[in-house]
Formats: C-alpha cells, structure tokens, sequence
C-alpha cells in the first residue's frame, strides 16, 4: 500500500522554483523560500523518496546537435492488452523519446527525435513495424515546436 505524502506550500514553492531552475543550490533557494539549505535538502529528500520529483535532467537544444526531424507516431494495436508487451519493445528504440498509452483513434502514441528522414523512415520501417502487437502506425512530423513548459504547480498569491 502506498503511503500518501501530503505537500505542504513550501514543498510546492520548492518544486516551483526547481521546475524553473534546477541548478539552483539548496543554499540559494532556502534564502530566496526564508529557510535554510538544509531544510531544502531534507524536503528534496522526501520528495524524491516519495517519487514526487524524480531527479534532474539536462534541457539540450537538440537542434543544435543535429537532431532535426521530431515526430508523433499514433500506433494502432492489434489488442489493447498488448500494451505492455508493445511499451517494452518500444522503450528498446532510443528515438522514441516519449510514450503514452492513449484513448481515442490510437491505442499508443509516441515522440520521436530523430536526425533526418532517413533516420525516421528506418524507426518506422526497420524497428516499429516488427514489433508483434502493432497493427498500423499514422506518422505527424512536426514543423515547429512553439512552446515546451512543465505545469505550473505553485503561484504566489
């Protein structure tokens, strides 16, 4: 049984101002939250046992890295139990970035980043479409990407 934890405003202000920058050090958020590091170490602590957050992450510009092409794959299943089975092979191709079991016209749909065409064309053809369970696939290459933001869980009032 999971043991419920319960945010507190701190706790919320803390995944706040770490969702905006996450290399802050503990020192400086507790001065900026008017508490001290070692609180905010504590709190992070508990956060993360809790799997509220769940580590830190590099944001890289991937377009500068030559990663050009980002796609959405809509993927049909032949059976929606299948879904696991299907997730697991799929979390095996490191270009798919993102995978959500959905409702609606897709049974799955994924994001992935790729460096070109002939790049993507291979995820489609060579990987995805050997994968037992996958009925059919609808490809969307995105033309631009206009935002990306994590949901704001805390305002000052």
């Amino acid at each position: 049984m999971a043991v419920k934890f319960n945010l507190d405003k701190l706790d919320l202000q803390i995944i706040h101002e770490m969702m905006e920058n996450a290399e802050i050090s503990y020192a400086d958020l507790g001065k900026k939250l008017f508490v001290s590091g070692g609180t905010i170490h504590v709190r992070i602590k508990k956060l993360q046992e809790f799997g509220i957050v769940k580590g830190t992450k590099l944001n890289v510009n991937l377009k500068h890295l030559g990663y050009d092409v980002i796609a959405f794959i809509g993927i049909y299943l032949e059976k929606s139990s299948l879904y696991d089975s299907v997730a697991k092979e799929l979390r095996r191709i490191p270009d798919i970035v993102r995978l959500n079991y959905t409702t609606g016209n897709y049974s799955m749909f994924a994001e992935i980043v790729c460096k070109d065409i002939t790049q993507l064309r291979f995820v489609l053809h060579d990987e995805l479409q050997k994968i037992k369970g996958i009925e059919r696939t609808e490809t969307f290459i995105s033309l631009d990407e206009s935002f990306n933001r994590n949901v704001p869980v805390y305002k000052e009032p």
